[in-house]
């Protein structure tokens, strides 16, 4: 059994959609971080950042204690060794997928994050911040596109690298972009859209989410975190 810690953000999206798509049996607990529920001691034993996504595995493959997993490239991992689905054996064929499972995590994410920030969530509107960010996307939406132009998924066959990729495009219209200008971009995310199990991922916890425009306190526990002794 999977544990998901979980609340419905693009990060957390991309491990429903993993469990769902390798038919894991799992539960859900959900970490409301808008509430600071990340800060609980028990949940920091799992994900010292305190940050979720985080899962523990209580049945793992060697039959030991449960293994905990924070940061969500290192859970698709996890779980494409565990199910050996999604996340090839062959070295040539899983250096394709972490390259794009990398390129999402220290790019497509982290930018994407900072335009939804700058142009939504600012108390302040900042043109430079807005601008930087909304044209970093843009340029990194263009990366996909070419990529996209010759074959169907990121990494060859449908992937881990693309079930990273995919939430952070569900909110382009507050990144500021248009899918109409990134064509094969724009049929990779409705090919993956269509698929049942990742509609069932993404549709986890739709209830819990709210629009943090309208709630203060949520924003001063997210923007406002400096180290905790």
């Amino acid at each position: 059994m999977i544990e998901l810690y979980y609340w419905p953000t693009p990060n957390g999206w991309k491990i429903s959609i993993m469990l769902e798509e390798c038919g894991l049996p799992y539960e859900t607990r959900p970490v409301n971080i808008g509430r600071g529920e990340q800060f609980k001691p028990e949940f920091l034993a799992i994900s010292p950042n305190n940050r979720m996504p985080a899962i523990v595995d209580t049945e793992p493959a060697d039959g030991g204690a449960p293994i905990s997993v924070f940061e969500s490239g290192a859970i698709l991992q996890y779980l494409g060794r565990k199910t050996g689905r999604f996340y090839p054996q062959g070295e040539r064929a899983r250096v394709e997928v972490e390259q794009w499972l990398f390129w999402q995590m220290g790019g497509l994410g982290p930018m994407a994050g900072q335009a939804h920030h700058f142009r939504q969530y600012a108390p302040e509107k900042i043109e430079y911040g807005i601008a930087r960010y909304t044209n970093e996307v843009n340029r990194l939406y263009g990366v996909m596109n070419k990529r996209l132009a010759d074959r169907e998924f990121l990494a060859g066959d449908y992937s881990i690298a693309d079930m990273a990729a995919w939430p952070w495009v569900v909110p382009w219209k507050n990144q500021g972009q248009d899918l109409a200008d990134f064509p094969n971009l724009k049929r990779w995310f409705e090919a993956i859209e269509a698929r049942p199990a990742v509609q069932k991922g993404f549709a986890l916890g739709r209830d819990l989410r709210r629009n943090l425009n309208d709630d203060e306190e949520a924003k001063k526990v997210l923007f406002g975190q400096r180290a905790r002794e």
